[in-house]
């Protein structure tokens, strides 16, 4: 199951506005999950925007690491990408 959050540009600007906390985000090209990812979310969106061939991204911030990771593993195992 995809968050129901819009899909934003993976650019600089973007990247800029994810908060410096821990959460879980999606990449995606064409509107399709390519890949379901957990950290800090600007750090992690940081290289992802330098290394990754995605064109979008969504994410959901979380209080701590343990919930990050437990909501990609769940968002992973719905979206069948794990």
């Amino acid at each position: 199951m995809p968050l129901k959050k819009r899909w934003q540009s993976l650019d600089r600007a973007t990247v800029g506005q994810a908060p410096e906390r821990w959460g879980m985000y999606e990449l995606g090209s064409g509107g399709e999950i390519k890949t379901i990812g957990s950290g800090v979310l600007r750090d992690e969106l940081k290289t992802e925007l330098t290394y990754s061939r995605a064109e979008q991204v969504r994410w959901e911030a979380c209080q701590s690491r343990e919930h990050a990771e437990r909501l990609a593993d769940e968002h992973r195992e719905r979206a069948e990408l794990g």
